[in-house]
């Protein structure tokens, strides 16, 4: 799910993005390798990388008892809600650098103009997916990192800091449906009880 959710952003953008600016080369890869034997591939290019995950606690409550077939309850784990923050990172330099400006601000355009996305409506266009992710929606949210934060990021990265922005991507949810158990349903209650008769007070 998460590495649909991430192709369905890249499309979407990359679609966007050749519409109004002209094409640019939009990919899925971790930018910490900029710095390594393997960088020149992400050289001129924007690149999407995911820096954490982060489980949605609000969600956590769901309740695990789901009604099935021939009147019995189903008990599953309840889905695991994520918010993923993705980096997107404009690598141009040099006489180019002005070229990641302008990609960088066409990167924010697009999410200032469209922050929900589904798979069943896409415009991008994406190869036939399961039923399960023709279900995934997700927002998109700015998400601003102190100077701080930053130095703390790049370094973790391993490299310079290039042209940036950072969004949260809310919510991935991840379930296997497996059903852990199936039990039949309470339909009546029987208690041995009997009302007591009512006594004069003292």
């Amino acid at each position: 799910m998460i590495d649909s959710a991430l192709s369905l952003l890249r499309n979407e953008l990359d679609d966007y993005i050749s519409k109004s600016i002209g094409s640019a080369d939009i990919v899925v890869d971790n930018i910490g390798l900029l710095e390594t034997t393997n960088g020149d591939t992400l050289t001129r290019r924007i690149v999407i990388t995911l820096v954490n995950v982060e489980e949605e606690s609000t969600l956590k409550n769901i309740s695990p008892i789901k009604k099935g077939g021939f009147g019995n309850a189903l008990y599953e784990n309840p889905p695991v809600f994520l918010n993923l923050y993705v980096l997107i990172t404009c690598n141009y330099s040099g006489n180019d650098y002005i070229h990641a400006l302008e990609r960088l601000s066409a990167v924010i355009r697009f999410f200032q103009s469209r922050n929900s996305f589904s798979a069943s409506i896409a415009t991008g266009g994406i190869p036939p997916l399961d039923p399960p992710t023709m279900e995934m929606k997700f927002t998109m949210e700015l998400y601003t990192l102190t100077f701080e934060q930053i130095n703390h990021l790049w370094g973790s990265l391993g490299g310079r800091q290039t042209p940036f922005v950072m969004y949260k991507l809310r919510l991935v949810a991840l379930t296997e449906r497996a059903s852990v158990r199936e039990v039949p349903l309470i339909e009546e209650i029987e208690t041995s009880l009997h009302k007591m008769p009512d006594r004069p007070l003292p």
